[in-house]
């Protein structure tokens, strides 16, 4: 292919734009692919470095860069105001989609403002447009889909700094991400069951989807594909997906769940619950639980959605207000599984 990888996946990300009907963000998309600054007539986004919680306080958001033989990443790192020296936190480490960085996913998920509420750290690793000119993550490439390879390794490694600098705790990390964030989480609770307890995948594709472009474009698209998850212990999962995303197929929502459960030995007792947010989208959520009842996968199928982190902030990029809240929903999986 005459195109290399970054803006042969930055172009599909635009006809995908396009076919939705979102013609000023896919022509955003083409000058990202090309290398070029977007032109926007819309005022920039603030981005702040510090989230405000609902009673007015807030924690630390600081910046950091983590160096590993595979490469380096910035991130950015959410602290509580609950945090002190010696108390071991939760840590949920978050993984942005194409042409995200990490302040713009935290204020569009909110995912801080909930993580002061339930007193845990968030980590957002940050993709750099010299390891991806879209800033995806490479999910769809084979050299960065096993443990201690290319992208897996220098996240899995950032988690591991990070736990040990600030004493969180070891048996309370989670992994989560969006679209391309979301195919490289799915990757990460495959690759690292013993670092990650549990995993959610929004928007994402299943392990092994693809393993170059021309796969990547089929993936997104909707083909069947003959994924294979990493051998290792099973982690919960909690899974997100649109049934009108036409960005990544809704058929890959179901396959990362049906990847989820095809791991168990067990026959699983599934229960499946539709609600309505008032005033926003109904959905679909189909429990399974193992033998002991403990709950190892839910898969949320949000009606009438497309693309979107959902119930997440206007603020931030590619989100829908209209839930339901997959931040709250996955912080409150993580935290019991």
């Amino acid at each position: 292919m005459a195109m290399n990888d970054s803006l042969a996946i930055g172009l599909l990300e635009a006809t995908q734009l396009t076919r939705a009907g979102r013609l000023a963000e896919a022509t955003a998309a083409i000058q990202r692919a090309l290398g070029q600054q977007p032109v926007s007539r819309a005022k920039p986004r603030a981005r702040p470095e510090i989230i405000e919680t609902p009673s007015g306080s807030a924690g630390e958001f600081i910046a950091g860069s983590y160096a590993h033989q595979h490469g380096t990443r910035p991130y950015k790192l959410y602290i509580p105001t609950s945090y002190t020296a010696g108390k071991a936190l939760p840590l949920v480490v978050m993984l942005h989609g194409c042409t995200q960085n990490p302040d713009d996913f935290a204020v569009g998920t909110q995912m801080n403002t909930i993580a002061e509420e339930r007193q845990c750290l968030v980590l957002y690793p940050g993709q750099t447009t010299s390891a991806n000119q879209s800033q995806c993550w490479n999910w769809f490439k084979r050299s960065h889909q096993r443990r201690d390879k290319g992208e897996p390794a220098i996240i899995a490694g950032m988690t591991r700094e990070v736990l040990k600098r600030y004493g969180g705790d070891a048996r309370k990390v989670y992994v989560a991400g969006l679209s391309a964030g979301g195919a490289m989480a799915a990757v990460m609770g495959a690759a690292y069951p013993d670092v990650y307890a549990a995993v959610g995948i929004h928007s994402g594709l299943p392990v092994g989807s693809a393993h170059d472009v021309a796969s990547a474009f089929a993936a997104m698209s909707g083909a069947p594909s003959a994924s294979g998850a990493a051998a290792g212990r099973v982690v919960p999962a909690i899974v997100f997906h649109g049934d009108r995303d036409a960005t990544v197929h809704p058929r890959n929502g179901a396959q990362v769940a049906s990847q989820c459960v095809e791991r168990h030995d067990e026959s699983l007792d599934v229960v499946v619950q539709r609600g309505q947010v008032p005033g926003g989208h109904a959905y679909t959520c189909t429990v399974h639980k193992d033998a002991a009842g403990r709950i190892v996968l839910e898969h949320w199928e949000v009606h009438g959605a497309g693309h979107a982190w959902f119930g997440g902030s206007a603020r931030g990029s590619y989100t829908d207000p209209k839930g339901p809240d997959a931040a709250r929903e996955m912080l409150r999986f993580f935290l019991r599984a």
